[in-house]
């Protein structure tokens, strides 16, 4: 088993300085260990740091992760800030199919767990059409609900897949993983907000150039304005950044 990467520590959660590639030779290197307890990776962004600063039992949760990807420019450019600069964004929104990609070619079994009505469904279709090969045993709404573990689980363990998808939403997701890892039948995890959404074609992600360019907030601002809430965490993010800059110095 390949040693993971070196961490950096943004406001107390520790990240993983990895990059696309390297997450997929280390998923790639946990399926082909033998079977153990199912594997979580988290996909970090500036949210993810400010609500584990709030609240301790998604910090613990988090800090519980087997792999914590660096997703989002803020995390980038707080990496940066403190010496150690990371590559790119891993994100859940790409890393699907860059996963599904990989899930094709080694012939790993992936499961899409979550999203709104039909969005799992239609998902699956789309991705087995992009990807000739790939193998999609099954698909489930659900909830992160307790009442709707045993339906879930019961699925699960029909399907018995190597790559689980699970797009409850941060922060639920990642607990709903943390919370029944040791009993998923599956060998690696990862939430992946709503980008079943996007790979259904039922939300529009942000044009390639506000990717680019750190925008894509800006354009989940514009089409959900609901979520002004979550987006004034950006600049409390910014501000605890440098705030924490200024006391660690001498």
């Amino acid at each position: 088993m390949p040693a993971l990467p070196p961490t950096v520590d943004i406001l107390g959660v520790a990240v993983h300085r990895i990059d696309i590639a390297g997450t997929l030779a280390q998923v790639a290197a946990w399926l082909a260990a033998p079977p153990g307890p199912c594997r979580q990776i988290c996909t970090v962004n500036p949210e993810f740091i400010i609500d584990a600063g709030r609240d301790p039992v998604f910090a613990e949760a988090l800090a519980r992760a087997d792999l914590r990807v660096p997703d989002g420019v803020g995390v980038l450019w707080a990496a940066r800030r403190r010496g150690a600069p990371l590559v790119e964004r891993v994100t859940g929104s790409d890393g699907v199919y860059h996963l599904c990609a990989a899930a094709a070619t080694h012939g790993w079994r992936v499961f899409l767990l979550g999203a709104g009505s039909g969005v799992a469904e239609l998902a699956a279709a789309k991705l087995t059409a992009r990807y000739p090969g790939l193998s999609v045993v099954g698909t489930y709404g659900g909830s992160p609900a307790d009442a709707d573990w045993p339906a879930v689980r019961e699925r699960l363990a029909a399907a018995r897949p190597d790559l689980l998808f699970v797009a409850y939403g941060h922060p639920r997701q990642d607990l709903w993983i943390d919370r029944h890892r040791r009993e998923l039948p599956a060998r690696v995890a990862i939430g992946v907000g709503g980008a079943l959404d996007f790979v259904a074609g039922t939300a529009r992600r942000a044009p390639v150039w506000m990717r680019r360019w750190g925008l894509e907030w800006l354009h989940r601002l514009i089409r959900q304005p609901w979520r002004w809430r979550r987006m004034v965490k950006l600049p409390v993010f910014v501000v605890r950044v440098l705030a924490a800059e200024f006391t660690e110095k001498p």
